[in-house]
C-alpha cells in the first residue's frame, strides 16, 4: 500500500510565521494520523518569479515544481495570513496560476492567521469560495489562529489544537485506503428525548 503525500501551502512572506507554524502542524498531525509524507512550502520559496510570472509556465522552474506538488498531493493543508480582511495578493496570485481543474476533488484544509478574531470569517467567506471555484473539496471545520493561541511560535491554546485535529480527522473519507490511526470522538449526535 502506498502512504499518502500531504503538502502544505502557507501564503505567508514571513519567515517564521504564525502562518507556517499552522500548516506545518496541520500537515505533522495528517502524515502522522494517515501514515504518510509530508511537505511544506510557503510564498518565500516560490521565489520571484512568482510576482513577474503571467501564466504558469513563466515561474521558474523551482516554483513550477513547488505549485506541481501541491497539485500531485492526497491532501491539502492551505493557510494565509489575514490583511484588511483577506488573503494576500501574491497568495491569490498563485492560484491565478493553476489551471481551473487542477484542484478538482482535492480534499484541502483551510486555515488562516491574523492578529484578532475580527478576522475569523476569512474562511467562510474568502477562502472557501475561491477553492469552490476549483471545484475542491474544503474540509468542514476551518482553523483561525490569532497570536493569542501561540506560546514561543508554536501553537500552544488546548481548543485550537483541538479544532486542528477534528479538521484532519475529516480528511479520512478522502484518504480511505490510509486508515487513520486516531480519532477524535465527538459528541452523540442526538441525546435522549
Amino acid at each position: 500500500m502506498s502512504h499518502p503525500i500531504i503538502t502544505g501551502f502557507a501564503g505567508s512572506l514571513s519567515a517564521p510565521s504564525r502562518t507556517r507554524a499552522v500548516v506545518e502542524d496541520a500537515v505533522q498531525l495528517t502524515a502522522e494520523r494517515y501514515g504518510g509524507t509530508g511537505s511544506v512550502f510557503d510564498l518565500l520559496d516560490l521565489g520571484p518569479s512568482l510576482g513577474r510570472a503571467r501564466r504558469f509556465g513563466d515561474l521558474a522552474q523551482e516554483a513550477q515544481d513547488l505549485l506541481q506538488s501541491l497539485v500531485e498531493a492526497d491532501a491539502i493543508v492551505l493557510a494565509t495570513p489575514v490583511h484588511k480582511g483577506s488573503y494576500g495578493g501574491l497568495f491569490k496570485h498563485v492560484f491565478d496560476l493553476l489551471d481551473p481543474t487542477a484542484l478538482y476533488g482535492k480534499p484541502i484544509l483551510l486555515a488562516a492567521s491574523g492578529g484578532g478574531d475580527r478576522h475569523a470569517l476569512v474562511i467562510e467567506h474568502q477562502l472557501r469560495p475561491l477553492f469552490g471555484f476549483f471545484e475542491a473539496q474544503t474540509l468542514a471545520t476551518g482553523v483561525y489562529v490569532s497570536d493569542r493561541d501561540f506560546t514561543d511560535g508554536r501553537l500552544a491554546d488546548p481548543a485550537t489544537r483541538a479544532r486542528l485535529e477534528r479538521a484532519v480527522d475529516q480528511f479520512g473519507p478522502y484518504l480511505p485506503g490510509f486508515p487513520a490511526s486516531h480519532s477524535v470522538s465527538g459528541a452523540p449526535v442526538l441525546a435522549a428525548i
